[in-house]
């Protein structure tokens, strides 16, 4: 719980300071005194105060669900990839410490190693490993089960990304569909199709689907990270969990 709360926390940090930091420099008063037509030119904003001030410039009705989809998606993608580096373990370490405790002290020792250590293969190394003593059949079946709830585990909340996706561009989309109706009943109030009219809705109007668009393809950047190390984790789980029981073969063999 606490881990969610800091991922939490630490995404809505990232969001404010990427979209509501300081605007003072927008606001800053403008020099009264007169200087020469080079001083006089001001310099080019940066990328950073374009986003912020292009964001600033669209419609705040839709501008803010896309922003809501933006920090909850990364709270997640935070959650997901403290999660997921805490749950990486060092296999080759972790088989070592059993295979030799195993050899000095039986299945018991063995158990007290996968506890002392945190992460998914050590849970179904435990799991396994508790049902020595029922067979070597018994044991696959415990390890193949226990590692479908962990993988579940691992996969945990990616659906909500997955909606953050999919969500801000079509928020982004229905913004702008939306303002280019209010154009045209500005055109028709107005009975001039005179570009004039209608540049700054439509302007406004487009910037929701911009920004809805790179809010999905930052999310999607972070799923395709945490889906890659879910893919590397389990491939480990499932190489680890046949390790496991080869060496549980050859110690019952030793000791018959």
């Amino acid at each position: 719980m606490t881990r969610k709360f800091l991922s939490y926390c630490l995404a809505g940090v990232f969001a404010a300071s990427l979209f509501t930091a300081p605007l003072m420099a927008q606001d800053a008063p403008k020099a009264t005194t007169e200087v020469t037509a080079v001083d006089d030119a001001a310099p080019a904003p940066s990328g950073h105060q374009m986003f912020k001030s292009k964001f600033i410039e669209g419609d705040p009705i839709w501008m803010a669900p896309v922003l809501v989809c933006l920090i909850l998606g990364l709270a997640l993608c935070i959650e997901r990839i403290i999660y997921l580096n805490m749950a990486t373990t060092n296999t080759a370490k972790l088989l070592e410490g059993i295979e030799s405790a195993l050899k000095s002290g039986g299945a018991d020792a063995a158990k007290e190693v996968c506890s002392n250590t945190r992460g998914p293969i050590a849970g179904i190394f435990y799991q396994g490993l508790a049902r020595e003593h029922e067979g070597i059949d018994i044991v696959e079946k415990s390890v193949i089960a226990y590692g479908g709830v962990e993988v579940g585990r691992l996969q945990s909340g990616l659906s909500w990304i997955s909606l953050f996706i999919a969500l801000a561009p079509m928020l982004g989309f229905l913004g702008t569909v939306i303002g280019m109706i209010f154009a045209f009943d500005q055109i028709a109030v107005a009975n001039n199709i005179s570009p004039a009219i209608v540049a700054g809705g439509i302007k406004i109007a487009l910037l929701t689907t911009v920004f809805g668009l790179i809010v999905a393809i930052i999310l999607q950047i972070f799923y395709n990270y945490i889906v890659a190390k879910i893919d590397s984790i389990t491939n480990q789980m499932e190489e680890a969990s046949i390790d496991l029981v080869d060496m549980l073969v050859k110690d019952k063999m030793a000791k018959a």
